[in-house]
């Protein structure tokens, strides 16, 4: 039994390293200090660096920062629920194995949202979210308008690359919000 948890926590620890790592790749530039973070409330014009080295951070757009932010604190609760329930020794095996694939699909998850994401942007906006439900897919953008030809392009994009069943939504956010 002792190495089947290390096997749940092994795999655990890489799904996450998995997602860290497509954060880093969407934004290799970001250069973060967790003090800094913490401390002053937000990173809208703030210095982050040494003393000698001062680099400007902005965010564009605090949107689509905060509806980052709300989705990232859902998956995380959920996260640490199914993580409880594996570590649980009151649940039976299939219990723990049907928290385990939830845990995998919450990964997965996160994982098509930052690189669909990344690919929206590469395309040419500003900004985007993508949120996969089982079923249904909201894309949000940044742009000032949005042609049909644009949208059909996303939800292409979307169909493609992440579920060819599911229903697309696409919205469209100014920079003046």
């Amino acid at each position: 039994m002792k190495a089947k948890k290390r096997t749940v926590w092994f795999l655990t620890l890489l799904s996450i390293c998995a997602v860290v790592t497509v954060f880093i790749i969407v934004d290799p530039t970001r250069d973060l200090s967790l003090q800094q973070i913490f401390t002053s409330g937000s990173l809208d014009n703030t210095n982050i660096g040494s003393d000698d080295e001062q680099v400007p951070v902005t965010t564009d757009n605090h949107l689509f920062s905060q509806m980052r932010m709300e989705l990232s604190n859902e998956r995380s609760q959920l996260r640490e629920q199914y993580l409880a329930k594996i570590a649980s020794e009151q649940i039976s095996l299939e219990e723990k194995s049907e928290k385990f694939d939830l845990l995998n699909y919450l990964v997965e998850q996160e994982s098509q949202e930052a690189m669909a994401e990344m690919q929206i942007k590469s395309i040419g906006y500003a900004d985007a979210f993508v949120k996969v439900d089982e079923n249904k897919i909201t894309v949000t953008v940044m742009s000032e308008e949005l042609s049909k030809e644009k949208i059909n392009e996303i939800v292409y994009m979307m169909k493609t690359e992440i579920n060819e069943m599911a229903s697309v939504t696409v919205n469209v956010k100014s920079e003046y919000y």
